[in-house]
């Protein structure tokens, strides 16, 4: 696509910076969406990611600390529980729930902890909202990138979700945010540019305390900062590196400290297991052993390249349909296309690729199974900034070629049309996952007939231990003699057993025959859920 006006895509600079009564709209008008989206469509957590941060930060506000009394993967398991916690995820989204409970005073009201994700998610908005007015050198483009950040298709579910993708929104966005200005500013404004480089560090190292694969942010930092170096010198650039380093630093000592007192390394190692992953259930092996030397003698170059390929396939679907919403995607690509030497979007589009890559080549389980969709949070607001202006591109390419075509009729219909269809698809989507505070009877039924003290090996301890209290151990990906071993280790006392679709297969033979070492349970609840106690 040949580009009908040049000046159009050098990142215009905004000519008014006051405020004006169509801004305060547009936040007035997130705020309200963002109180609909989060708390309308998630009354409790829905899955183990979101157990597991509000019991953390539960137990936090409680005077438990920062303690686990379950397990829900073997990877890094440590000898025996309550345990340290965020061995495996990173906790800075726990710590945020918490700060809602904390604030409002009510430490076991899923309500008080989803407030801060509330204010993240309006905040995420503004970002799109202020990319699409940079972008774009319009208030049309604003409010089209703002109402597609908040109306944003799959990603609208989890949005109130004590999850990572609303913190991970709005501080991977100021992120790339802050080392696109450094990267603008490095040759007309040296002193603004190394600001915004000690600013990038601080939301890098805010971003890894959120996601493991967060520093992958401060990574590209650097890269769009050196990029190209023959433009400055050496020791300038330099000075920009240690500026974005140091504030990362700083931001991540305390958690670097508490995992060296506790576990003698800075971070936990052993999520790069994933690395190695043979399948995904291979994150509740027993003991972890995904290792490069038996990820090779069970399948080598062949197994390396399958696993790829899938990784491949399942991630390319996830940017069309999840970052795209499938409409979305090819003018997401033709904005980003027609600004693509423009220097105040390199680091956004370094970072796309570089995670899209990492997710797919380094960690291709962990990332097509959700790995991706996670992270990718950080680029919604610079995808729905790109979509509008996109729009109008591909709307004047056409114009170009067809005399009859109005562009100016034509951007306001298709505009309304593509906030329209967002609007249409997001709500279809939300509908379809809506979470309420109902208690499922599986564990009522637990509840009628467990001891308060029972631990029990389930498919889910974070999710038995919102609903019970009651502490456990995931299910093995090993065959049932396993169990009896992990129950020594642990104390366990009981195993739930929800039907083979919540198991993994080394498992299944459980229902054809049932070891010495389990007592099968009169329990009320259908068929093939099954409850045995566990003699060790």
């Amino acid at each position: 696509m040949s580009n009908p006006n040049p000046r159009a895509y050098e990142a215009p600079e905004r000519a008014d910076n006051s405020l004006r009564r169509g801004d305060l709209l547009f936040g007035l008008l997130a705020f309200v969406i963002a109180v609909l989206v989060t708390r309308g469509l998630i009354e409790r957590p829905g899955y183990t990611d979101a157990y597991y941060h509000f019991n953390a930060a539960h137990r936090l506000v409680t005077g438990e600390g920062l303690t686990d009394p379950y397990l829900w993967t073997y990877i890094g398991a440590p000898a025996s529980f309550p345990a340290p916690s965020h061995r495996y995820w990173m906790p800075l989204t726990s710590l945020i729930a918490a700060a809602g409970m904390a604030a409002t005073g009510r430490a076991s009201d899923y309500g008080a902890a989803q407030w801060p994700f509330t204010l993240l998610f309006a905040g995420t908005a503004l970002v799109a909202y202020g990319l699409g007015l940079k972008l774009g050198g319009g208030r049309r483009y604003a409010w089209l990138a703002g109402l597609l950040a908040l109306f944003s298709g799959f990603f609208t579910r989890f949005w109130g979700a004590t999850d990572t993708f609303t913190p991970y929104a709005l501080i991977g966005s100021l992120c790339l945010l802050a080392f696109a200005q450094a990267t603008t500013h490095a040759i007309s404004g040296p002193r603004t540019a190394l600001g915004w480089m000690a600013l990038g560090g601080v939301f890098a190292g805010l971003a890894h305390l959120t996601r493991a694969d967060g520093v992958l942010l401060l990574l590209i930092g650097w890269g769009a900062w050196l990029w190209p170096v023959r433009k400055t010198g050496f020791s300038w650039r330099l000075g920009g590196l240690v500026a974005a380093t140091l504030t990362y630093l700083l931001v991540m000592a305390p958690w670097f400290a508490r995992n060296l007192a506790l576990e003698g390394t800075p971070l936990p190692l052993g999520g790069t297991q994933g690395i190695w992953f043979t399948e995904y259930n291979d994150l509740f092996s027993y003991p972890a052993d995904a290792s490069v030397e038996r990820f090779f003698s069970q399948g080598g170059i062949g197994l390396f390249l399958k696993t790829r390929w899938e990784a491949f396939s399942t991630n390319l679907m996830t940017f069309i349909a999840v970052e795209g919403m499938v409409f979305l995607t090819p003018l997401m690509l033709v904005g980003l296309w027609q600004r693509r030497t423009v220097p105040f979007l390199r680091p956004f589009w370094l970072y796309a690729l570089g995670l899209h890559l990492a997710m797919t080549v380094i960690f291709p389980y962990p990332g097509m199974r959700g790995g991706l969709f996670h992270s990718a949070a950080a680029l919604v607001p610079w995808w729905a900034a790109l979509a509008s202006v996109g729009l109008d591109d591909a709307i004047d390419w056409i114009a170009s070629r067809r005399r009859r075509w109005r562009p100016a009729t034509a951007r306001r219909f298709f505009s309304v049309a593509m906030i329209v269809f967002a609007l249409v698809f997001s709500l279809w989507i939300a509908a379809r996952g809506r979470v309420d505070s109902s208690i499922p009877a599986l564990y009522r039924a637990l509840d009628a007939v467990l001891p308060e003290d029972a631990r029990v090996m389930i498919n889910d301890p974070a999710e038995l231990y919102y609903f019970t209290g009651r502490g456990g151990v995931v299910l093995p990906n090993e065959p049932p003699e396993t169990i009896l071993e992990i129950a020594r280790r642990y104390n366990v006392d009981y195993l739930l057993l929800e039907g083979p679709a919540s198991m993994t297969k080394p498992l299944w033979a459980l229902y054809d025959e049932t070891p010495d070492f389990l007592e099968p349970l009169p329990f009320d609840a259908p068929d093939p859920v099954r409850l045995y106690a566990i003699k060790t």
